[in-house]
């Protein structure tokens, strides 16, 4: 007699349930664990008859209504994390100070709004990147193009063209790190190639 029910911390095979005659079933324990904790959060008080009565209505509900697979293709890679926020942290401090004397200083800088396209076209990268970008005094995501894996960046400092290639080589830097950091191995040996060449150079003037 084969199984219908199977206990998995991770599942990584096809979606576990399709149609109401699916005739095996996979409990998530970590899903089952969270969705207990809730129950008994609604019950405002952490007893072992609302422990024991969370597990069975969680249980009860992976049974009823399983959920299909999704993998967000995110990896957690300790040493990469530590480099990108060291990474960061250096960068804002830098830039922030670039800026400062920019504005307080210097003679005004005309801006510009460049194209920089990435290697990897995994939404959760893109998202990360620009986000990483933008947290970079400086610079700052306006527009995310998907399709062709593009961020478009407004950058402050836009008189030279040698300006225009660092705040480039910039981008693509975080983006190595931020991959290292959270990607998975197919992405981080994509990034560890040459960048993509830039077919348009121009800019827009702000």
């Amino acid at each position: 007699m084969k199984r219908v029910i199977a206990l998995s911390f991770r599942h990584n095979g096809p979606p576990p349930y399709r149609g109401w005659y699916a005739r095996r079933r996979v409990l998530d324990l970590p899903l089952i664990a969270w969705l207990t904790l809730i129950w008994v959060l609604l019950w405002s008080g952490p007893n072992w008859a609302n422990v024991v009565t969370g597990a069975v209505v969680a249980i009860a509900v992976c049974l009823a209504f399983p959920l299909p697979r999704v993998d967000l293709g995110l990896r957690l890679h300790p040493w990469g994390i530590l480099v990108l926020t060291g990474s960061l942290l250096h960068d804002m401090y830098t830039s922030g100070v670039r800026v400062t004397r920019q504005i307080f200083v210097g003679h005004p800088h005309r801006a510009a709004v460049i194209a920089v396209p990435l290697r990897c076209r995994s939404d959760l990268m893109l998202a990360a990147t620009a986000v990483a970008v933008s947290n970079v005094p400086g610079g700052s995501i306006v527009e995310v193009r998907r399709a062709t894996a593009t961020v478009f960046l407004h950058v402050l400092d836009a008189d030279r063209p040698a300006a225009l290639d660092a705040a480039r080589r910039s981008v693509w830097r975080l983006e190595r790190l931020v991959v290292r950091a959270f990607g998975t191995p197919d992405e981080i040996a994509r990034v560890a190639g040459p960048p993509p060449s830039v077919a348009h150079r121009g800019r827009h003037e702000a």
